[in-house]
């Protein structure tokens, strides 16, 4: 599976709440919470970005609450992964249960606003088409990868039967 897009930077300790914030949880709807993906932060975010586009953010991406709206609105509004130093754990968790791929990068701080990244999950590389680097990634266990796949863990289930 191969993913390009363009980058939107965020810092360290994106929490769920700026991902999703608590007034848009009366719906599970991914479209109708992509409309308010990032509103904790930046409440034009949406208006910026193309279906397919990624954001890169430093450490703990994700913490905070427990929230599954989180990474549902991230898929919802168009984002194809999420490039992060570190994530949250149980972000971590929900981001792979409902197929939106994540990456831990050491080095996501060279990445740059509106650079253009080409993420290759199943070689383990993320090259930077901007900057001209490329970076090596650990792949997903196969499991996961098929998870991914799959779209969630639910349709991944169901294509088990």
């Amino acid at each position: 599976m191969k993913i390009r897009g363009r980058v939107f930077k965020f810092g360290d300790d994106v929490n769920t709440d700026e991902i999703i914030p608590a007034r848009f949880l009366n719906t599970t709807d991914p479209k109708e919470l992509g409309q308010h993906c990032m509103a904790g932060i930046d409440e034009g975010f949406v208006g910026k970005i193309k279906k397919g586009d990624i954001i890169v953010a430093g450490r703990n991406f994700g913490c905070g609450s427990s929230r599954e709206h989180a990474p549902v609105a991230i898929k919802g509004a168009g984002i194809s992964c999420v490039v992060a130093k570190s994530f949250a754990r149980i972000f971590f968790r929900n981001a792979i249960n409902i197929g939106l791929p994540i990456i831990e990068l050491p080095q996501a701080e060279e990445i740059q606003e509106g650079d253009e990244l080409e993420i290759d999950l199943e070689k383990g590389v993320l090259k930077n088409r901007t900057q001209k680097k490329e970076y090596q990634i650990s792949k997903f266990p196969e499991f996961m990868q098929e998870i991914i796949n799959a779209g969630g863990l639910i349709n991944w289930v169901e294509t088990k039967d």
